[in-house]
């Protein structure tokens, strides 16, 4: 494996951004973009080989791609309280689509992707409460769909239709050290695809060096629902609350932006 300075990482991006387009080495891996990447530069996988690897990440992603990107996983507050499986699933979950089925006739489901800007159809959002410096999830019953009527009848017989009391959060620090730790300075690699022949090709045509992560960019990029609240919960697993981006946000994150 190969050992990088910055300056010699930089000088290998632009090197692969010459070669144009260059075959998949993971033929319909939805992370081949990633991987194929990692080939070309010859480091392992998620190993970023640089002196002080502990403050660069390689993020890379397709120019065709809509999805979100997971930027990582943190459960709400207070911790203590277990609130996505031992709050939000009983009072608020429906039935598991494979409920029955694959799972037990009473497995519940509780996914809700959530944002500041705007209610899901069951009446979740978000509240960015800057004056106690926190991120909250919030309940609005006069915001739910009337297809989930019955639903909603359920949670007023479960627990009623008033604002979560408490309410689940995370605190602007606790953001700050879990982001600044997991989303330290990083290049930022986008690449276009195509297909020839039933194959798979990338072309790294955009690459940004990413310095300085900065938590009031992290809490604007919330307020603007650039950045959302994943749950992914069933009664007999919680996948875990994931922070997920928007694409074409990543460079709002950090103060300082290069092209390179």
């Amino acid at each position: 494996m190969k050992i990088y300075t910055k300056e010699t990482l930089i000088e290998a991006l632009r090197a692969i951004r010459e070669l144009g387009w260059v075959e998949s080495a993971r033929q319909g891996n939805a992370g081949g973009v990633g991987n194929t990447l990692e080939d070309l530069l010859e480091i392992e996988e998620n190993n970023l080989p640089l002196p002080n690897a502990s403050e660069w990440e390689l993020k890379c992603q397709r120019t065709d791609s809509g999805s979100l990107t997971t930027l990582f996983h943190l459960e709400p507050s207070p911790r203590g309280m277990r609130f996505v499986p031992a709050i939000l699933l009983p009072s608020y979950g429906w039935p598991h689509d494979s409920a029955g089925k694959r799972y037990p006739p009473a497995e519940m489901s509780f996914r809700q992707t959530i944002n500041a800007a705007c209610r899901t159809d069951r009446g979740f959002g978000i509240d960015v409460n800057r004056g106690d410096q926190r991120i909250e999830v919030s309940f609005d019953a006069s915001a739910v769909s009337p297809r989930h009527r019955e639903w909603l009848e359920s949670v007023r017989s479960r627990v009623g239709l008033e604002e979560l009391k408490p309410k689940p959060y995370w605190g602007f620090q606790d953001l700050y050290h879990k982001a600044g730790n997991k989303l330290p300075n990083c290049f930022y690699i986008l690449a276009q695809r195509k297909r020839e022949s039933g194959r798979e090709y990338f072309r790294y045509n955009e690459i940004k060096m990413l310095q300085h992560f900065a938590l009031e960019r992290f809490i604007k990029a919330i307020e603007q629902a650039r950045i959302l609240v994943d749950f992914d919960a069933r009664t007999g697993h919680n996948h875990g609350t994931k922070f997920r981006l928007r694409k074409d946000s990543f460079s709002l994150l950090y103060a300082s932006v290069t092209i390179i």
